[in-house]
């Protein structure tokens, strides 16, 4: 028999506050005309997407975090010496040890918290929002501070055409604490890495080792080594997210006990706008639902994008406190994490 006392969680866990941060930059799509041979019509049409936000050199993951962090943290009452955690999902801080969540907790003013950082694309937010409700249920954590955050335009390419419209920049942050009644369902995640060369980075860290050949590296026209970018598959990305990700919506609405005319507002990855309103005809869901469409504006910010979203419907109430969200994210890995929330 275990000696082991079981630990003293909350009932239940969810979101309490959400905020956000977009940097000041608005980048229209004259901008990344200036480089593609393209058309202002032909990225609405293929993506929906009319601006985009770029971070300057100050606007740093990590400045970007604290300030959505200490939004969601104001939203939820909550003083940063109570958080327990501090979760960060990002593929955009290139500095590989320490991890960026530990310098964020200490500047945020916790109290010595737990801080990591989780690599899964797209499907971060989702992913890091179920480690926070284990830790706040099990007991290792009362409140835990998860922030989606990234600087896609460090890792765009501005010359590939399939592209260089898609990504933005910014940081989008909830606070998980305790609940006496369930505030976010079961999480149905997963990952197809046999798909995984469908959504990567150009060319791989280790290409850029000291000795390593430059006729391995790609070179600009003028001959400079040119920095790793996000390549995609788009036709490949776009069916799978479509099918297949309908499915896991489905089966995390299934898993919630909530039936589509039982769902407020639904926040989809803002990968693109097309899969978007496939997403929503293919779930059958009711015109009722409030649809998050912040990709025409901020473009796709990866796992930055839900927390980003849901801030923005909050913020112009769309959303209200006590709505009932299914959010889903995908894409590298192919990750993916879909769950139903209570909105904070």
């Amino acid at each position: 028999m275990s000696k082991i006392k079981p630990s003293k969680g909350a009932p239940y866990a969810r979101i309490l506050g959400v905020g956000g941060y977009r940097p000041a930059r608005v980048v229209p799509n004259e901008v990344i005309l200036e480089t593609i041979d393209s058309s202002d019509e032909w990225i609405r049409s293929r993506s929906g997407i009319q601006t985009r936000h770029w971070a300057n050199d100050e606007e740093t993951v990590s400045a970007m975090s604290l300030e959505a962090a200490g939004k969601a943290l104001a939203a939820a009452g909550i003083d940063a010496a109570q958080v327990g955690a501090v979760v960060v999902s990002t593929v955009s801080h290139f500095e590989q040890t320490p991890a960026v969540a530990t310098e964020i907790a200490a500047k945020l003013g916790t109290d010595r918290a737990a801080a990591f950082d989780i690599s899964a694309g797209c499907a971060g937010f989702g992913y890091a929002l179920t480690l926070a409700k284990g830790m706040v249920v099990e007991g290792s954590a009362e409140y835990v501070v998860v922030i989606g955050v990234e600087r896609l335009s460090d890792l765009t390419d501005l010359e590939d055409r399939a592209t260089a419209f898609l990504f933005g920049d910014g940081a989008g942050a909830v606070v998980v604490g305790p609940s006496e009644e369930p505030g976010i369902g079961p999480t149905v995640w997963g990952s197809e890495g046999d798909k995984a060369g469908v959504i990567k980075q150009t060319v791989s860290w280790n290409d850029y080792r000291v000795g390593a050949e430059l006729s391995s590296l790609p070179l600009d026209e003028a001959g400079r080594v040119k920095f790793p970018a996000i390549t995609q598959e788009g036709q490949t990305v776009f069916r799978w997210a479509v099918f297949e990700m309908a499915k896991v919506a489905q089966q995390a609405l299934d898993a919630a006990g909530i039936g589509p005319d039982e769902l407020d507002v639904f926040i989809p990855h803002q990968a693109n706008e097309r899969i978007i309103d496939s997403l929503f005809k293919t779930l059958k869901l009711p015109e009722t639902v409030t649809v998050a469409r912040d990709v025409r504006t901020t473009g796709n910010t990866s796992a930055a994008s839900i927390p980003l979203a849901m801030d923005r419907l909050m913020e112009t109430g769309e959303a209200k406190s006590g709505d009932t969200a299914l959010v889903i994210g995908f894409g590298a890995g192919l990750a993916y994490a879909a769950t139903v929330v209570t909105l904070p």
